[in-house]
């Protein structure tokens, strides 16, 4: 069977936060008169926090747990009574984040083989905003947001929606994104083909995408093996 849809992860496989999540939650920070974390203590306790938690519902709420945790300090006030909505609002618009330099030609080159385009992302109700924002939302037709459809990622039915809002068996479907577990173990559970791309400080698996602009080619030799 040939591929004939494409679904992409989107946090670390088409965008990024710009220039970190530290960088963002600094500056927010030293705008409220608070400066005494630098962007590299941010990004660790960020990371140290976001690893901590097995699972993330991306609300609103969770977010806000998240950051009063990162800026966690007996001296001052938690961000969830000061600057909170205003950390939120910012990572709503395209100035916080980047889009990959791969990702724009890879998917005008998929478009224009016929191959049909979706998203299934772990994100919150700020994502089909963010995209529309940053000049992406053109390429999809299908949308699986967890926050809208109530399933995170690796669960297979976040991706078993996607098949049936593509109306595609799931062996017809390639998922790509940089998450082993949530997105590469997530998409074959469910019956997809799966292409991790390697960005920076990601586990490599064999067969590993280096750049999108392999997507193509990969598809090619993907649908002549089926």
């Amino acid at each position: 069977m040939q591929i004939k849809a494409v679904t992409f992860d989107v946090g670390g496989t088409l965008i990024q936060p710009w220039p970190s999540v530290g960088h963002i939650y600094a500056e927010v920070a030293a705008r409220r008169g608070l400066k005494m974390f630098s962007a590299e203590q941010l990004n660790a306790r960020f990371e140290a926090a976001w690893q901590a938690r097995k699972t993330f519902e991306h609300s609103r709420h969770a977010w806000s747990e998240l950051v009063d945790e990162v800026f966690s300090h007996p001296a001052i006030r938690l961000p969830s009574e000061t600057f909170f909505q205003e950390l939120y609002d910012v990572f709503a618009q395209p100035a916080a984040w980047r889009v990959f330099p791969d990702v724009t030609p890879a998917l005008d080159a998929l478009v224009s083989q016929g191959i049909r385009l979706g998203i299934i992302s772990n994100w919150d109700e700020r994502l089909r905003g963010l995209l529309r924002r940053l000049g992406l939302d053109r390429y999809f037709e299908t949308w699986i947001i967890s926050h809208e459809v109530g399933f995170n990622k690796p669960s297979r039915m976040i991706f078993r929606q996607a098949a049936a809002e593509f109306d595609l068996q799931p062996e017809a479907i390639l998922h790509v994104g940089d998450s082993l577990e949530t997105d590469i173990a997530g998409a074959r559970e469910a019956g997809f083909h799966a292409l991790q791309i390697l960005r920076t400080g990601n586990q490599p698996v064999d067969g590993a995408l280096h750049s999108l602009a392999e997507l193509p080619a990969r598809i090619g030799q993907l649908s002549r093996e089926n």
